[in-house]
């Protein structure tokens, strides 16, 4: 099963693998027994991105979820079915890349205006001159 993220980008099998297992927390005798919880796993050393820096900001974007190998897991258990779980696992795979895709804006440097640069300069020589007043010694 391929999954499209997009018109450039498609996942495909190999780079994907679903695991099973038991889900925690309430859902009585059905969390005991049924596997529900869902485990994807994309391993971004298999894919070649068609874009350079998409694999960079996916890995940064991911943070804990990456593996030392290079790989995503992305753990679903919000749901009692295992159906809407690797869905739920799939769009939360898509809304990392839609994320990562979207290249970060550059940092204009910016300088203080003339009126920053008096203020600033104002509020130096007021206090400077109330620590002068504090140094006062009479000739007496």
């Amino acid at each position: 099963m391929e999954i499209i993220v997009n018109a450039n980008i498609t996942l495909p099998d190999k780079s994907l693998r679903f695991d099973f297992l038991r889900s925690s927390g309430p859902g009585g005798q059905n969390v005991n027994k049924v596997e529900t919880a869902v485990q994807l796993r994309f391993d971004t050393s298999e894919y070649d991105f068609p874009e350079d820096g998409i694999k960079e900001r996916l890995i940064k974007l991911a943070g804990k979820k990456v593996s030392n190998e290079g790989v995503i897991v992305i753990e679903a258990k919000r749901y009692r079915s295992q159906e809407k779980n690797k869905a739920d696992a799939i769009e939360r795979l898509k809304a990392l890349f839609h994320a990562a895709l979207e290249k970060p804006k550059k940092r204009k440097k910016s300088k203080p205006n003339q009126q920053a640069k008096q203020k600033r300069l104002d509020a130096k020589k007021k206090n400077s001159e109330k620590k002068q007043l504090r140094n006062f010694k009479s000739d007496y």
